[in-house]
C-alpha cells in the first residue's frame, strides 16, 4: 500500500513539474507530458502502469467532455452547427475511410479491421487543439469551431470503431450502419436533455453549494451510462447535458454554486487531461516490444506508420478545402476567409481517444499490436508536427485572435446596458428614504463601468486611473483587516467558526479585484486626464452619469469614411458621435438635431461631461 501510495504522489509530482514548466516556458503540455512518459517508459526504475481502455473511455472520457461543454457556448454551437457536423462527422468518417484504404493497402489486413483503425485516428483531441488555438490567439470563431468539433467528433468516431468491430465477426449493411447510427445519436440526444431537465430542478431546490457540486460531478455519469444501457452515444449524451447545463447555469443557480463548480471543474479538468497524457506516454515500449514481436519487417512497419500519419494530416486539409468550395462552410472574414481555413485544417491534433480506443481493439484483431502502435504513432506525430508549427502558420497567414481594445469595449457596452436595467429596477423597487442607498449602489456600478473605459488607458508610471488606485488601497486594508482576524482566531478570544467566514467574504472580495490588477497592456490606449473643475448646471444636475450607448463607434463617421478623434456620447439617448475636433463634428450636430442637452466622453479615463445649453464642464467622478 505503501508504495501504491508514493506511486501516485511521484506520478501526480511529475505531472505537475511538467506543465508547470510547460507553461513557464510556452511549451505545449500535451506534447510536453507525453514526451516524458516515453522516456519514462524506457527508464529501468520506472513502474509502468497498465492503461485500460475503460479507465479512460468511461472514466475520464465522460467528466473531461462534460468540462469542456459546460464552458462552451451553447448560442456559438447552434450558430456553427453545419460546421461542426461536417467536420464531426463528415470528416472522421472521410478520414476513417481513407485511413482504412492506406492500411489495407500497406500492411494487406482485412477490411474491417483496417477501418477500425481509421476510426480510432480519426478524431482530434479537444484538449490538445483548443489549448494550442488559445494559445496563440485564433480568431474566436476558429475555437468555437474546434471546440465544437471535437466534444462531438469522439462519439461519431466510437460509433464507428463499434460499426468496424462488429463487422470483424459477422457482416453488416450500409443500412443497418446508418440505422444504428441514427439511433445512437437519437438516444443520446434524449438521454442528455432528460439528465440536463432533471438536474436543473433539483438545482432549483438544492441551492446549497456543497450539494450541488457533487450533483455536477456525477452528471456526466448520469448522463453516459443510461445512454450506454439504451444502445446510445454515451459520449453525445454528456456533452448535450453539458451544453445544455451552462446555458443554464447563470438562471438555475446561485453565484456561490456556480464559483463553487467552477473552480472543483477546472482542478478535476486540469488532472485528468495532463494525467491522461501522461500514462499514454508511459505505455510506449509495451507498445513497441508487443509490436516487434508481430514478426513483421520493420521497415514495413515504419512505412505504414509514416504513411497513416500523413494521410490522417493530408485528409483533413483535403476535405475542408473542399467542403469549403462545395458548400461554403466554416468560419469566413470578408477579406481572406482561406487563411482561417487553413489554419483550421492544420489544427487535428491527436490525443486522449485515439490510444484508448485501439487498446479496445479485440484481442484476435490480426496485426493489433501494430494497429496500436500506429495509433501512437499519429498521437505523437501530430501533436509533434502541428502542435509545434501550428503557432507559425497562424502567424504567417496572418491569422490573428480578438482584438483585446474591441472586446473591452464589447464589455462596456454591455455593462452599461446592464447597469440601466439595474439602476432602473433598483429605483422602482426603492421606498422613500432610500434616495442615499441607491446613489451610493449607483455611485459603485458607475465606478465599475468606468474601470472598464480605464482598462483602455496607457499604462503611465506616475499617475493611476481612479480604479487602479481603489484596488491597489483597497487590497492594502484587505490585507490589513485579514491580518488583525488572524491574530484574533490565534488568541483565541474569537470563535473560530465566526472569524473564517470573515475570512471568506475578505478572499471572495479579493479574488474580484485580481481580473483587473492583470489587465493586458497591449489592450491600452493613450487616456486623457483633464482636471476639469466641476461646473454643476441645472442640466447636468439632472442627466445620468451614464447611459448605454448605442454603438461602439460613431455611425456617422463610419457611413462618410471619416476618422473620428475622441468619442462623446449623449446622455439622453446614449447616441455615440465624434467630437469637434473630428471632420463631421457629430455629436455637436446630434445636439443641433435633437435638442438635447448633455453629453459626456466615452474615451478611456475619461468621465467628464458637457451641458451644451450651458456651456459647462463637469469634472465626473
Amino acid at each position: 500500500m505503501e508504495h501504491l501510495v508514493l506511486g501516485i504522489a511521484a506520478f501526480l509530482a511529475v505531472v505537475l513539474a511538467v506543465t508547470t514548466l510547460c507553461r513557464r516556458f510556452e511549451l505545449n503540455e500535451s506534447l510536453g507530458l507525453m514526451l516524458v512518459g516515453i522516456v519514462g517508459s524506457f527508464l529501468p526504475f520506472v513502474h509502468l502502469p497498465n492503461l485500460s481502455p475503460e479507465l479512460i473511455l468511461v472514466g475520464a472520457l465522460p467528466p473531461l467532455l462534460y468540462a469542456s461543454a459546460i464552458n462552451t457556448s451553447l448560442v456559438d454551437f447552434r450558430r456553427d452547427a453545419s460546421t461542426i457536423g461536417w467536420l464531426s462527422i463528415g470528416l472522421v468518417i472521410f478520414t476513417a475511410l481513407g485511413v482504412g484504404v492506406v492500411v489495407h493497402e500497406m500492411l494487406d489486413v482485412a477490411w474491417a479491421p483496417a477501418f477500425a483503425l481509421g476510426a480510432v485516428v480519426a478524431p482530434p483531441d479537444a484538449v490538445a487543439a483548443t489549448a494550442v488555438a488559445r494559445s496563440i490567439g485564433l480568431p474566436r470563431r476558429v475555437v468555437s469551431v474546434l471546440e465544437g468539433e471535437s466534444l462531438v467528433n469522439d462519439a461519431t468516431a466510437l460509433v464507428a470503431l463499434n460499426t468496424a468491430t462488429a463487422a470483424m465477426v459477422g457482416s453488416v449493411s450500409f443500412g443497418g450502419v446508418a440505422a444504428d447510427f441514427l439511433r445512437a445519436v437519437a438516444v443520446a440526444i434524449l438521454v442528455g436533455l432528460a439528465v440536463a431537465k432533471l438536474v436543473s430542478i433539483v438545482y432549483r431546490y438544492v441551492p446549497d453549494a456543497t450539494t450541488s457540486t457533487a450533483l455536477s460531478l456525477m452528471t456526466p455519469f448520469l448522463a453516459f451510462v443510461p445512454s450506454e444501457e439504451l444502445q446510445g452515444s454515451g459520449v453525445l449524451a454528456v456533452v448535450v447535458a453539458g451544453l445544455v447545463l451552462g446555458h443554464r447555469s447563470a438562471r438555475i443557480q446561485t453565484g456561490e454554486t456556480r464559483l463553487a463548480q467552477r473552480i472543483n471543474w477546472r482542478t478535476i479538468s486540469y488532472l485528468l487531461e495532463n494525467s491522461v497524457f501522461l500514462l499514454i506516454g508511459l505505455q510506449a515500449r509495451t507498445i513497441l516490444e508487443d509490436a516487434a514481436a508481430v514478426g513483421l519487417a520493420g521497415g514495413r512497419v515504419l512505412a505504414a506508420c509514416v504513411a497513416t500519419l500523413v494521410a490522417v494530416m493530408v485528409l483533413r486539409v483535403l476535405w475542408i478545402f473542399a467542403t469549403r468550395v462545395l458548400v461554403h462552410i466554416g468560419p469566413r472574414e470578408a477579406s481572406t476567409p482561406w487563411r482561417e481555413a487553413l489554419v483550421q485544417s492544420w489544427a487535428g491534433m491527436r490525443g486522449v481517444v485515439t490510444l484508448a480506443a485501439a487498446l479496445t481493439l479485440p484481442s484476435d484483431t490480426p496485426y493489433r499490436p501494430i494497429l496500436i502502435l500506429i495509433a501512437l504513432v499519429v498521437t505523437v506525430g501530430t501533436l509533434l508536427i502541428q502542435g509545434l508549427t501550428l503557432p507559425m502558420l497562424a502567424r504567417h497567414a496572418g491569422v490573428y485572435g480578438p482584438d483585446p481594445r474591441e472586446d473591452t469595449l464589447q464589455e462596456a457596452t454591455a455593462y452599461a446596458h446592464a447597469v440601466t436595467a439595474g439602476s432602473a429596477a433598483m429605483r422602482a423597487a426603492a421606498n422613500p428614504g432610500d434616495e442615499e442607498i441607491v446613489q451610493r449602489i449607483e455611485s459603485l456600478t458607475n465606478r465599475r463601468l468606468n474601470a472598464i473605459w480605464e482598462r483602455l488607458g496607457r499604462p503611465e508610471d506616475d499617475v493611476e486611473t481612479p480604479s487602479e488606485t481603489y484596488r491597489r488601497l483597497r487590497q492594502v486594508s484587505i490585507e490589513a483587516e485579514r491580518n488583525k482576524l488572524l491574530k484574533l482566531r490565534d488568541s483565541g478570544h474569537t470563535e473560530a467558526e465566526v472569524l473564517s467566514g470573515l475570512l471568506m467574504g475578505l478572499d471572495v472580495e479579493e479574488a474580484s479585484l485580481q481580473p483587473y490588477t492583470r489587465v493586458n497592456e497591449e489592450v491600452r490606449s493613450a487616456p486623457l486626464r483633464p482636471q476639469l473643475p466641476n461646473s454643476p448646471c441645472e442640466h447636468l444636475a439632472e442627466s445620468p452619469l451614464q447611459v448605454a450607448p448605442t454603438s461602439l463607434d460613431c455611425p456617422e463617421c463610419t457611413a462618410e469614411g471619416t476618422r473620428p478623434v475622441h468619442l462623446r456620447m449623449c446622455l439622453s439617448c446614449g447616441h455615440v458621435g465624434c467630437c469637434d475636433s473630428s471632420v463631421g463634428m457629430h455629436a455637436t450636430r446630434h445636439f443641433e438635431q435633437t435638442g438635447h442637452p448633455t453629453m459626456r466622453s466615452i474615451e478611456p479615463g475619461e468621465s467628464w461631461r458637457w451641458c451644451y445649453l450651458d456651456g459647462l464642464l463637469d469634472g465626473g467622478a
